[in-house]
């Protein structure tokens, strides 16, 4: 196995939070799909993913099609998606995706966890070369299948990575891909198209391309200080590091 999948095991993916985040980070980006390709899933392969993944994560109806009209309203804010880079102490790399209505907010949000937790907030290109961006999908199949050789179909359409994933909360095995962040609409399409093949949740991340830093637990549970609190900002959509966990 690749080291997409030993970088996931040992993540103890955080992010997220709780389930009222949960439901928050999705319907932001059910809204910002909207706006961009409309409120057609047929025509929307975006949003059609992220209906997926609220459903994947028993968001109830209302909610997505409350961000679906949310969308259209004219008193709507108008969201952005931003990229703030930064160090955490003993120089650990931090990405944090937020998805904002009010950039001058975030920004000094950001700027002062960064500050109080012992970091400094850095500028554009300061440390996301060291992530690589991708796509991640979850499916589900109807019957057993090969994984190296679904992994050999799937090279073609941009996947790199294939391997299973047991979830303990909902006692179920699903599939994992990876692949480049610029495949995921040819991805989306040949899951979508491939009978025997259900979409569970698709997303977009960011996995780091060099070795990851061993700390302390004492170093390590500083940075996490940092860490938690990003991730517990209603901006911050996603947390990314460069820490062995």
């Amino acid at each position: 196995m690749g080291r997409a999948f030993e970088f996931r095991k040992e993540r103890k993916f955080k992010r997220w939070g709780h389930m009222a985040k949960t439901f928050t980070k999705i319907g932001k980006e059910i809204t910002i799909a909207v706006k961009q390709g409309g409120p057609d899933v047929t025509g929307n392969p975006r949003l059609r993913s992220l209906i997926a993944t609220a459903r994947s994560e028993n968001m109830p109806k209302e909610n997505i099609e409350r961000a679906i009209k949310r969308a259209n309203e004219k008193d709507m804010a108008d969201y952005k998606e931003v990229v703030f880079e930064g160090r955490a102490p003993h120089g650990i790399a931090v990405l944090v995706e937020c998805t904002t209505d009010n950039n001058n907010r975030t920004v000094a949000n950001v700027r002062s966890y960064f500050t109080k937790f012992g970091g400094s907030l850095g500028t554009s290109g300061s440390v996301e070369y060291l992530f690589d961006r991708k796509c991640f999908f979850k499916i589900k199949s109807e019957k057993p299948i090969d994984i190296e050789e679904l992994e050999l179909e799937m090279i073609d359409f941009g996947v790199d990575e294939v391997f299973e994933e047991y979830d303990e909360e909902k006692d179920e095995k699903t599939i994992c891909l990876y692949g480049e962040f610029t495949s995921f609409n040819a991805i989306q399409k040949h899951i979508e198209e491939t009978e025997g093949l259900e979409l569970v949740s698709a997303e977009f991340t960011r996995l780091p391309n060099g070795e990851l830093v061993e700390l302390s637990e004492e170093d390590k549970a500083g940075v996490e200080k940092l860490l938690e609190k990003l991730e517990e900002d209603e901006d911050v959509q996603n947390v990314y590091h460069t820490m062995k966990e």
